[in-house]
């Protein structure tokens, strides 16, 4: 038997019809599973475009572009208008001005922007407790009935979430409703923009079929390529590989890709995914290959790296530095800490270490800062003696540049001093004291000194 939603009064039915019969809408879904199916993936429209043209009535209808101005910005979201010149996301902004120069260009507001997306999370909220947001416009919804908080059906519950959205919030959302997350959001790209489609058990496998292989979660521009080259073109031909002949090919993915290309996916729907990683990065107005330049630059990334850090309560071991070279190569390069931080200094000191490095002539367009293996902030930057970020400001004078070095260094008392650059070597440091100081770029080396520890 078909079922049928309408997407105009929220209820589903018994077909066929081609018009509701409790309200007159013609906005019918028929789908024989419509009334089982319990997984959705939400996606707003163009979101942030969308949230600049409910302020701006007068651009409805007219192309309008997101992102940043100038000859190195780029797209960062486009309106349906504006895409049917063939503006995309992601696109240095002078190519999407050749393609649409008549369009409206808004610089992004994240902070807004993140104010509409926790009013429409509160709206996924008070319809299921298992809500996992992907970014600020889009995320999964499990509707099962173990989860959900209203007694209509999950599809009825889905047409009214959207309804409410575009109703309070002035913007559309497209909808993908199925068994699994895979199918889910691979459904919810079906009819864009204010689309609602659905993908049954029954016709799963062979709706997958003909499509490419880079309808896959998780197959990138990379993996595609190798597939591609090695005859692997449509989802019908890995159907064809047994899971022992993919995993021969493509190691532990393979057993992922003998799942998805089946229609299957055993990832559940996981509410406060915790954070893996905190970034930060700027493109450069000019290309630049000075070492001075990009360490200035990664400072105040540094900055904003820590004070999100802070922000969430997590600290992380693994400092990741992100360039990429004028002719658009992407270089990431790693260094791993001796224990967890949350300061912007060690960091920088880091940061720094890694552009040196690879600040070897070549010309950056791009600069990125990043931190991993993020864990509780509790255990984070252990106090000691030997901890110069917590020495308090020095007043007094000023000593620049010296070496202080000696055997032993036990007891003295450096009051009042400001020390600048200065090096501070030894086999022991036993017992001194520092106070009221401010120290700048100093190194302190002792064997043992948990100072000299920090980073690797």
């Amino acid at each position: 038997m078909t079922h049928i939603l309408c997407r105009d009064c929220c209820q589903v039915f018994d077909g066929p019809a081609e018009i509701c019969d409790r309200c007159g809408g013609r906005r019918l879904l028929p789908h024989a599973e419509i009334a089982s199916l319990g997984i959705a993936h939400i996606d707003c429209d163009a979101f942030y475009a969308a949230v600049e043209k409910r302020e701006r009535p007068d651009l409805c209808n007219k192309p309008l572009i997101v992102g940043h101005s100038g000859g190195r910005g780029v797209v960062v979201t486009a309106c349906y208008v504006a895409r049917t010149f063939g503006v995309r996301s992601a696109m240095p902004m002078f190519q999407a001005l050749q393609l649409c120069p008549h369009a409206t260009v808004i610089q992004p507001d994240m902070a807004k922007y993140k104010r509409v997306s926790e009013t429409i999370r509160a709206i996924f909220a008070s319809a299921t407790t298992m809500v996992e947001p992907l970014s600020l416009d889009e995320a999964y919804l499990e509707l099962t009935e173990e989860h959900r908080l209203e007694g209509a059906s999950p599809a009825a519950t889905l047409a009214r979430i959207a309804k409410r959205i575009e109703e309070e919030e002035r913007i559309t959302v497209s909808i993908g409703l199925s068994c699994n997350k895979f199918l889910a959001k691979l459904a919810s790209e079906f009819a864009k923009p204010r689309g609602f489609s659905v993908i049954g058990r029954a016709e799963a496998k062979a709706l997958l079929a003909p499509m490419s292989v880079r309808k896959i979660h998780g197959v990138g521009a990379v993996t595609a390529r190798r597939m591609e080259g090695s005859g692997l073109n449509t989802i019908a031909d890995l159907q064809a590989l047994t899971e022992q002949e993919l995993v021969g090919r493509f190691g532990k993915f393979g057993s992922r890709l003998a799942l998805f290309a089946h229609g299957n996916d055993d990832r559940r729907v996981t509410p406060f995914r915790p954070v893996k990683s905190i970034s930060a990065e700027t493109t450069f107005g000019q290309d630049t290959a000075s070492p001075a330049r990009l360490r200035e630059m990664a400072l105040g990334l540094c900055e904003r790296v820590a004070r999100e850090l802070a922000r969430k309560g997590v600290a992380g071991l693994s400092i990741v530095l992100k360039l990429k070279t004028s002719d658009f190569r992407i270089l990431t390069r790693s260094r791993r800490l001796s224990h967890p931080t949350q300061r912007a200094e060690l960091i920088f000191a880091s940061v720094t270490a890694l552009i040196d490095r690879e600040a070897d002539g070549r010309h950056f367009r791009l600069l990125g800062v990043g931190i991993g293996d993020l864990g509780p902030a509790a255990g984070a930057d252990p106090t000691d003696l030997f901890s110069l970020a917590d020495m308090p400001k020095l007043q007094g004078p000023k000593l620049q540049g010296p070496k202080l070095q000696g055997p032993k260094l036990q007891g003295p008392k450096l009051q009042g001093a400001k020390l600048q650059g200065a090096k501070l070597q030894g086999p022991e440091l036993q017992g001194a004291k520092v106070e009221a100081a401010e120290v700048h770029g100093a190194e302190v080396q002792s064997t043992p000194g948990p100072a000299a520890a920090t980073q690797r």
